[in-house]
């Protein structure tokens, strides 16, 4: 006899039967049709019973003294500057960003009760660099070619990129500017210095033409950064001026990593109302809020 002439039998017994005696006997007819079949189908392998009592929904409840299994937690997001990934659960969003959270030498701060003292003049080495603009989803950043470098307290520095916040960050005797411009710079040993150029409200006939290059070659879409035709060179993107304060502290993104030369110049640069507006179209807030000074050293020139 065909194994396919079985199934009528025992589906017809299966239908003459209450449903409590389809719940006692299941696991036996699935065991016995498995058999006959010689079938490997896991669908057909037993099962295990439940007791199902006339109008229930068949659902089985907690054994005694178990509790119900958690929920699997929510994955963690990617960080941002509002919601449940601001800058107030950085730390919870993955391991690697606890120093948000536990860092004693967190950026920005709000630049105060600073010792004046005569520090060296910082050593910039810019030059005229190809460079590529992109659209982070968190601001936007700019890529600029090897070779331009800073010399300070004895090391020197490359800049590798430079990036932008509004409102400023970083607060000088809780003043906040419109915007920031941070220009991150490594050394030889990955040991990172970012130079803080505070930007305010200038003459609206005067844009700041190495950040109108910039603007210039704002990409279309955020995956595809805009290689520009033309050259930026850093040094105008710097004030006259250079004098600046400095201390140790950490990026202001995450992971927060701590560590990081600060640099913050003292005069700031001008931008006109549309250069301000249009990166304020783009991100109208993402500045991370004030860190603690935590009593470290800050030292300004005189």
């Amino acid at each position: 006899m065909r194994a396919s002439h079985l199934l009528p039998p025992l589906l017809a017994l299966l239908m003459l039967q209450s449903p409590t005696a389809l719940a006692q006997d299941d696991a036996q007819l699935q065991q016995r049709l498995a058999d006959k079949l010689k079938l490997s189908d896991p669908a057909l392998k037993p099962r295990k019973t439940v007791n199902v009592s006339p109008g229930s929904s068949g659902a089985s409840a907690p054994a005694k003294g178990k509790a119900p299994a958690k929920a699997a937690s929510k994955p963690a997001g990617p960080w941002d500057y509002a919601g449940d990934s601001s800058p107030q659960h950085w730390a919870e969003l993955a391991p690697e960003n606890r120093l948000c959270g536990l860092g004693t030498r967190q950026s920005p701060i709000d630049i105060r009760d600073t010792i004046k003292v005569d520090l060296e003049k910082i050593q910039f080495d810019y030059r005229a660099s190809g460079f590529a603009v992109a659209d982070t989803g968190h601001t936007i950043e700019v890529k600029v070619a090897s070779g331009n470098t800073l010399q300070v307290m004895g090391r020197s520095f490359e800049l590798k990129s430079f990036h932008f916040h509004r409102p400023s960050e970083e607060r000088v005797m809780g003043r906040q500017y419109d915007m920031v411009m941070h220009l991150v710079h490594k050394d030889p040993d990955g040991n990172t210095a970012i130079v803080a150029v505070l930007i305010e409200r200038g003459p609206d006939n005067k844009p700041q033409a190495a950040v109108q290059q910039v603007w210039n070659n704002l990409p279309l879409e955020r995956s595809m950064p805009q290689t520009a035709s033309d050259q930026l060179d850093p040094m105008q993107l710097l004030p006259n001026d250079r004098r600046y304060v400095t201390f140790m502290g950490s990026l202001t993104t995450p992971p927060c990593s701590e560590n990081v030369l600060w640099i913050v110049l003292k005069q700031p640069v001008q931008l006109t109302s549309n250069q301000i507006g249009i990166f304020a179209r783009l991100y109208p807030m993402n500045a991370r809020p004030l860190q603690s000074a935590s009593g470290r050293m800050i030292k300004e020139s005189q």
